[in-house]
């Protein structure tokens, strides 16, 4: 009898290896392609190209920002700053205009009235421009629509003193200082708020335009240094001194780099230039002529009071609050003239300002000889020497040309701003685009080349 044949045990299949994460298998082929020549040319080849590109990338991004915040300073920060400026003014003069107009009796002179719709109508022209200009909901736009509210209400009480006045009612000079009343406490600090506002948006225009893009000129300069070691590493394997394909990427990166470097410098300073020697002298102008439209203002408002109105000051003594307010104006305009003036570096732009400050030396004059005259009990005396004819030598004459050569400085000033922002913005022109196309040629150069390496191993 045959012994049994013991079972045959059915072998194990072959467990199967887990599969491994698709990079990690990218990352191994990588290692082993990067331990032969061309696999290791392939790979300085690809991080050659993503540089370069990398390079032009970053610079295009970040002199496009700068580049239109060089726009926002030339064509919207700035001009919105000078129509809030502009609205502060007209409100500032149409203010003074109508206490001139009181002060010359019941029927007032149709230049007086003229001179005031004007202003009037500029201010509401500058609102909207302003609320065009403004996002909705901002800061700045919940200013402008509490000026839009505040000028109606101001028309009003112009027209009833106006009214009044007419028909030698007493009451009307207590509608025009209630007028001035809503002028000087809500509707001026308002506009000097919006004023605020509009230049600190120019401001952070500045400084979106003026920092060096760092980012880009560190890149630049790693790809030019890799292309360096590519080239060096070329030449030490195959002695030869060119490559013509990374000659070409490497002289793309270095004109990048160096328009990059140079092109931005270049805006820097205009753009520096034209804040130092423009914005700075247009807001010191700015509050020399509304310093000069105050006082003249309460120069006014003085002979209409007729010390109705007192001011207690800290040594006890009682003075007219109006003139006391002009003293104060007619300080801040002193020392806003000689800030412009110390900035003003030309002629032209110096001449003006020499010519206001001169003008306000008469005025402050004719000023003490009018309280002089009003002090001494002779009202019409002291009110010909404020709106009086040509021949009463007026205060009135001294504070328009104050006022036309302020206008005069701010003219030239502008004028310098433009010329310094326009060739800050004008040295960006096409460097994004520029950066851009020479970085897709400088990566195709530095591709040809590793290419043109590679064909000699087939």
């Amino acid at each position: 009898m045959r012994p049994a044949t013991p079972p045959v045990t059915p072998a194990a299949a072959p467990v199967p290896a887990p599969r491994r994460a698709a990079f990690a298998e990218g990352v191994d082929r990588l290692r082993a392609a990067a331990t032969t020549e061309p696999g290791r040319l392939r790979v300085i080849g690809a991080v050659l190209a993503v540089l370069v590109v990398a390079f032009g990338a970053v610079t295009a991004w970040q002199m496009t920002d700068r580049s239109n915040a060089a726009d926002d300073v030339l064509h919207s920060s700035q001009p919105l700053s000078a129509s809030a400026a502009d609205i502060y003014r007209s409100l500032a003069d149409a203010n003074t205009t109508a206490s001139s107009g009181f002060l010359s009796g019941g029927q007032e002179p149709a230049a007086t009235t003229r001179r005031y719709e004007k202003d009037i109508e500029t201010a509401a022209a500058g609102l909207v421009t302003a609320a065009a200009g403004t996002e909705p909901g901002s800061p700045a736009a919940d200013t402008i629509a509490k000026l839009n509210k505040l000028l109606p209400q101001y028309k009003g009480l112009i027209e009833r003193a106006r009214a009044n006045n007419r028909q030698g009612f007493p009451v009307g000079g207590a509608y025009l200082r209630a007028a001035n009343d809503v002028m000087q406490q809500r509707m001026l600090p308002t506009a000097q708020d919006l004023y605020t506002k509009e230049n600190q948006r120019l401001r952070s225009d500045y400084a979106d335009a003026t920092p060096y893009p760092w980012f880009a000129i560190v890149l630049g300069a790693l790809a030019l240094a890799a292309l360096g070691w590519a080239q060096r590493r070329h030449f030490l394997r195959t002695n030869r001194v060119l490559n013509q394909g990374l000659v070409a990427s490497t002289a793309a990166a270095a004109i990048v780099l160096l328009w990059l470097v140079a092109g931005h410098s270049v805006a820097r300073a205009r753009l520096d230039s034209s804040y130092d020697h423009g914005v700075r002298s247009l807001t010191v102008l700015h509050d020399a002529r509304i310093a000069s439209l105050n006082a003249r203002g309460n120069e006014n408002l003085t002979l209409v009071s007729r010390g109705a109105e007192t001011e207690q000051l800290p040594d006890g003594k009682v003075e007219d609050a109006y003139d006391y307010a002009f003293q104060q104006d007619m300080r801040t305009l002193s020392a806003t003239l000689t800030e412009a003036g110390s900035l003003a570096d030309d002629q032209a732009g110096k001449a003006p300002v020499t010519a206001a400050t001169g003008n306000m030396k008469v005025w402050q004059q004719r000023h003490a000889q009018a309280r002089s005259a009003d002090d001494d009990g002779n009202y019409q005396a002291a009110l010909n020497k404020v709106i009086g004819s040509k021949a009463d030598q007026p205060t009135g004459e001294c504070f328009d040309s104050v006022d036309a050569n302020l206008a005069k400085a701010l003219d030239h000033e502008k004028s310098e701003f433009e010329r310094a922002a326009g060739d800050g913005r004008g040295a960006m022109t096409g460097l994004p685009l520029g950066a851009g196309v020479l970085a897709v040629l400088g990566a195709a150069g530095a591709v040809l080349g590793i290419a043109r390496r590679l064909s000699e191993y087939r």
